[in-house]
């Protein structure tokens, strides 16, 4: 059960305004948590600072640096280039048994997940505790942070790859139109009529030998993707090598953000810190093309792992309260197109996470606090996999996670179509 933390009325604070957010100070690290919730939330873009995150050459260095001071333990590979030429890193740590894939930034504005990688393979590559072995010996962990290079060095949450270059890779589909999640208008505060992009986490097909054909275009939100994108093919390329080697891959996560301005159902006075999920897609038993999908879809198992990350974050939440916002993500999401919905269609238990504020929204504003859910999330979840404890968790509990509440915010052009569109996931996961 989340720990209550305390009551408004109890409480008596000044008022400080941050980021266009009014908010009561707290004490001690409660006030930099932010936990209680502002009388006015902003989801108006900004041009904010986002310095403390990681960037690609930072990511270079970093890397080159766990790979040396973990005595080998973890390998760093270059999967290849960016459509713009910068290079896609994976590190893999562990021998174990089970393979795990964690994936970060394929939304450029969305950051804390990289440097929760970061710390989260620096720990396993060099500890010598007796759970760092455990993990090592039970699992094989393959992390790809910042695997939209591109976009993550716009600062924006698509990549700048034109429909031009595309048919200029895919000359099958000079006759076909673009693709329905290619980027010629404002969102976000960013401007893609000057430099169009694609939103890459739709580009994915359970079919990992799909090849694009001019007869699926444009396409849907409700249908598969393309494998357009140098990016995707890189994932792809991964996680059909690490199907290879393993049988399967057990689990695949996607670290994302929302937006800023979400609350909890039962307590609005707080923000939600991140939101949970493991549902896609719609049942592929039922779902008119993906029938073939439904003997390896296992639903249950993304549930037992979302229900291991809350219990971590849960525990946590003893020591610093934040931890304890948690809720699942919207429910009735069906995204086949997405790696999180391709990689479960074939098999994998999958975990979202939704962290609170994109860039231009918090910019780095609580970035530590947020970095450290995350970290704290992946941790639980990794150790039950490890132990096997994750099959004696509950799925029903899954189900008892607290939904989202609404996105209180104002200002921004696609604040009131966050909360009542359910397409809801265009301008989020």
């Amino acid at each position: 059960m989340p720990v209550r933390r305390r009551s408004a009325a109890l409480i008596a604070f000044s008022t400080l305004t941050l980021l266009g957010a009014t908010v009561t100070a707290l004490p001690a690290h409660a006030a930099q948590d932010q936990v209680m919730l502002a009388t006015t939330c902003s989801e108006t873009p900004r041009d904010l600072p986002v310095n403390q995150f990681t960037d690609h050459r930072e990511l270079g260095v970093e890397l080159d640096r766990i790979e040396r001071v973990s005595g080998g333990r973890v390998e760093v590979e270059q999967l290849g280039h960016s459509n713009r030429g910068r290079a896609i890193w994976s590190a893999r740590v562990g021998t174990g048994r089970k393979a795990v894939l964690l994936t970060s930034e394929i939304h450029g504005n969305e950051k804390t997940g990289t440097d929760a990688l970061l710390d989260l393979l620096d720990w396993v590559g060099t500890s010598e505790s007796a759970k760092a072995e455990r993990w090592r010996s039970e699992l094989t962990i393959v992390a790809i942070p910042k695997m939209n290079p591109d976009g993550a060095e716009l600062d924006r949450r698509g990549n700048d790859m034109t429909w031009q270059e595309v048919t200029a890779r895919f000359p099958q589909l000079r006759g076909s139109r673009p693709a329905w999640n290619y980027y010629t208008r404002s969102l976000q505060g960013d401007d893609y009529s000057a430099r169009p992009g694609f939103d890459i986490n739709r580009d994915y097909h359970p079919n990992l030998d799909y090849v694009p054909r001019e007869e699926d275009f444009p396409g849907t939100s409700a249908q598969t993707g393309w494998y357009l994108s140098p990016e995707t093919r890189a994932v792809r390329d991964v996680y059909r090598g690490l199907t290879a080697e393993f049988g399967e891959v057990d689990t695949y996560v996607d670290l994302h953000h929302q937006g800023a301005c979400y609350v909890m159902p039962a307590e609005p006075d707080e923000f939600v810190t991140l939101s949970i999920s493991g549902r896609f897609v719609d049942d592929p038993a039922t779902t008119p093309g993906l029938e073939q999908y439904a003997d390896r879809y296992d639903l249950d198992y993304s549930k037992r792992l979302n229900v291991a990350v809350n219990n971590a974050l849960q525990a946590a939440a003893a020591n610093r309260p934040a931890f304890g916002n948690i809720t699942l993500y919207p429910q009735d999401t069906n995204l086949p197109g997405t790696g999180l919905g391709s990689f479960a269609l074939n098999g994998s238990g999958t975990v979202l996470f939704e962290v609170r504020g994109q860039t231009q929204t918090l910019g780095q504003q609580h970035r530590a606090m947020l970095v450290r859910s995350v970290y704290v999330g992946l941790d639980g979840m990794l150790s039950s996999i490890a132990s096997g404890q994750v099959n004696r968790l509950d799925p029903a509990d899954y189900d008892r996670i607290p939904p989202r509440g609404p996105n209180i915010g104002t200002g921004g052009a696609d604040a009131e179509r966050r909360v009542d569109d359910p397409r809801v996931d265009v301008l989020e996961h």
